[in-house]
């Protein structure tokens, strides 16, 4: 029996204030707009995190074990729960306690660390994020997913040292050419479909035992993004047209994997999107399909290739190209990261757990994600949620608390004598 493995992504950061040097804030609050990061968190609280959360629990009532599903929370989201939203966290700790969602591990500030040639950073991140996990949910994930879907083989080799036994990656076009040489397929095992390989199987990563999960990201597209799209040949998208074409697809598991902000925020209630999902688990088992989380996916079939990305062709679920240009893909991108990554040993040697914090927000995907200069579709994308006016803004803004911030670090480090 083919399944469906669901996954939703669930995140918001902390954004950056308008800076400028003369303010009188210290500390977190210096470089974070709390006011503005509220205002936002509650808005999508309750369009989105509350009344989907209620109708999947009431979906998980209504079919027990037969609907399952996968999460993952960032630090940064769970932080804003805990701070503002305890209605939030209390139903996520509901879908815990269900066995029904199984919740997966990530970078806790939902970073870009994982491009860092040195693995340290990410590393601390993703024990941050477990034990978080942990803390608040009572849960021990054994599956990952970096940011952003980024992905590539010494990232995986990481996951599978720390533990972990799966890892999310995209299912981009490039990938599964055949040509290209990204997937090697083991003897006697069929993964051709349409002339090209499938993320409809389970692979395996290179250079690791860990299993690797591909997004069908034309079938999660088709909700993320297409479903309240007028131009759309498809339109209206319905839980019944969408199941009947997932019962035809070939393979063993279809990954549909997608932000959670989908319902009720990229996709407004008034779009009918809460409607599908309501009827989406019954459409989905009708036609014989099961639901299967993460877990219980690379447990269920074998191993079918070797997905084979190295370190110079990360790949990622972001915009058209899915690659890393979506965060560091302009000279405003990649200056900004430099300069954050090459501040860590020293924020790090002053040993000041607040300004060490305060650089790990620094590294949130966000605030580079806001820099792109990318246009058409994906321009659209890089502004939602954003402060700014213009990617040029968000630069500015972002570089000029960075320096401040980074001021204050060799101002600490000389006042405690660890630098001349």
């Amino acid at each position: 029996m083919r399944s469906i493995c669901l996954y939703f992504e669930i995140h918001q950061p902390h954004r950056l204030k308008w800076f400028w040097p003369d303010q009188i804030s210290t500390g977190f609050e210096r470089y974070f707009d709390t006011s503005v990061n509220r205002e936002i968190f509650e808005k999508v609280a309750n369009k989105c995190y509350i009344p989907a959360n209620r109708l999947l629990l009431d979906l998980i009532d209504e079919h027990g074990k037969d609907f399952r599903f996968s999460v993952s929370i960032t630090g940064t989201l769970l932080d804003q729960c805990t701070m503002w939203g305890e209605e939030v966290i209390d139903t996520f700790r509901q879908m815990a306690e269900s066995g029904c969602v199984e919740f997966l591990d990530e970078t806790n500030y939902h970073s870009i660390a994982g491009l860092f040639d040195d693995r340290s950073e990410f590393t601390e991140q993703v024990i941050e994020h477990r034990k978080k996990v942990s803390d608040l949910l009572k849960v021990q994930p054994d599956v990952f997913r970096n940011t952003e879907l980024l992905y590539n083989n010494s990232i995986a080799k990481t996951a599978s040292d720390l533990g972990y036994r799966a890892i999310l990656a995209e299912g981009a076009d490039h990938v599964l050419d055949p040509s290209m040489g990204h997937i090697h397929p083991f003897e006697n095992r069929n993964i051709i479909e349409n002339s090209r390989y499938s993320p409809n199987y389970v692979y395996q990563a290179r250079d690791s035992n860990i299993r690797v999960l591909l997004r069908n990201y034309p079938l999660s597209d088709d909700i993320g993004y297409r479903f309240s799209s007028r131009s759309w040949n498809e339109y209206p998208l319905t839980a019944d047209k969408w199941a009947t074409w997932a019962s035809h697809a070939r393979g063993d598991t279809l990954n549909i994997f997608m932000d959670y902000e989908t319902f009720g925020e990229h996709q407004w209630a008034d779009t009918g999107i809460f409607e599908f999902l309501k009827s989406y688990p019954n459409e989905v088992i009708k036609r014989n399909l099961e639901f299967n989380t993460p877990s219980e996916t690379i447990d269920k079939y074998q191993t079918t290739g070797i997905v084979d990305i190295d370190d110079f062709s990360t790949i990622s679920w972001a915009d058209m190209e899915r690659d890393t240009s979506a965060w560091i893909g302009n000279d405003m991108q990649r200056r900004c990261f430099e300069e954050a990554k090459l501040l860590e040993p020293y924020v790090k040697r002053t040993g000041d757990y607040e300004l060490i914090r305060i650089w790990k927000h620094f590294l949130t995907s966000d605030h580079y994600y806001y820099m792109s200069t990318k246009w058409l579709g994906d321009a659209d994308v890089h502004s939602y949620f954003s402060i700014h006016t213009s990617p040029y803004d968000a630069a500015v803004n972002f570089m000029a608390a960075f320096m401040d911030f980074k001021a204050k670090v060799f101002y600490r480090l000389k006042k405690d004598n660890k630098i001349q």
